[in-house]
C-alpha cells in the first residue's frame, strides 16, 4: 500500500514516481513540475554522476565491459556503450544491475533533505521496468503513442528507424505503464496544452500535502 511520508506535525512529502517512454517528453514535464515548486530528483541526472571519472560506478562500468566504453578524456563513451547494451538483453542488465542501486542510493539522500509539505518527484525513465511503482504515493505518466516516440527519435534526434525502434523494444510498453498511472499526461498538444495538465496534475499533489 502507498503511504505519507510524515517529516513534521500535520505535514507531509509526497513521493511522485515520474516517467514515461523515450521521447515522451518526461523531462519536459519534470522542469516544469520543479517550476511549480516540486522538489525533482532526476535519475539521468543521477546515472551520469554515479559514473563521472573517478567513481567507483565507472570503474564498475570498465571492469563489467571494458576500456572500449571509455573515451580519450576519461569520462563513459555513452555512444560506445548504448551501442553494446541495446542490442543485447544480458548486458543491458549487466550494466542495470551497476547504476541502478547506486543511482537508487543518491535520490534517496537528495529526498532526505526535502521537508514540510514537499512534493518530491522522483524522475525515473525506467520506473515501471525497475519494479518501483509501489514505492510511492502517486504515480504520473507522461503518454504519447509508439508513433509519436518513433517520430520524434527520427525526426528530432537524428536517430535510424532501426536504433529509435529498439530504444522502445527496451522499455516496457505504453500499456504497461499507464496500468500503474495514478495520473496520465498526455503529451501531443502543444506546450500551453501540457502546461495546463501539468498545472491540473500539481494542484492534485499539493491538494494531497494539505489533507
Amino acid at each position: 500500500m502507498r503511504r505519507f511520508v510524515m517529516v513534521e506535525e500535520c505535514t507531509v512529502v509526497v513521493r511522485v514516481g515520474l516517467t514515461g517512454g523515450v521521447a515522451s517528453g518526461k523531462s519536459t514535464v519534470s522542469a516544469l513540475l520543479a517550476e511549480r515548486g516540486a522538489v525533482v530528483v532526476d535519475a539521468d541526472l543521477l546515472a551520469r554522476e554515479v559514473v563521472a571519472p573517478g567513481t567507483d560506478g565507472l570503474a564498475a562500468v570498465l571492469a563489467e565491459f571494458g576500456p572500449e566504453v571509455l573515451a580519450e578524456d576519461g569520462s563513459l563513451d555513452r555512444a560506445a556503450l548504448g551501442a553494446v547494451v541495446f542490442a543485447d538483453e544480458s548486458r543491458r542488465r549487466a550494466l542495470e544491475a551497476i547504476i541502478h542501486p547506486r543511482v537508487r542510493a543518491a535520490g534517496a539522500a537528495l529526498e532526505a533533505a526535502a521537508t514540510g509539505d514537499a512534493i518530491v518527484v522522483h524522475d525515473i525513465p525506467l520506473l515501471v521496468e525497475t519494479g518501483q511503482a509501489e514505492l510511492f504515493d502517486v504515480v504520473v505518466v507522461v503518454d504519447v503513442p509508439v508513433e509519436e516516440q518513433l517520430r520524434r527519435m527520427v525526426g528530432l534526434r537524428g536517430m535510424t528507424e532501426a536504433d529509435a525502434r529498439a530504444r522502445v523494444a527496451a522499455q516496457a510498453s505504453r500499456e504497461q505503464r499507464l496500468a500503474v498511472a495514478d495520473h496520465v499526461i498526455d503529451n501531443t498538444g502543444d506546450l500551453e496544452q501540457l502546461r495546463a495538465r501539468v498545472d491540473e496534475v500539481y494542484d492534485a499533489l499539493r491538494a494531497r500535502t494539505d489533507a
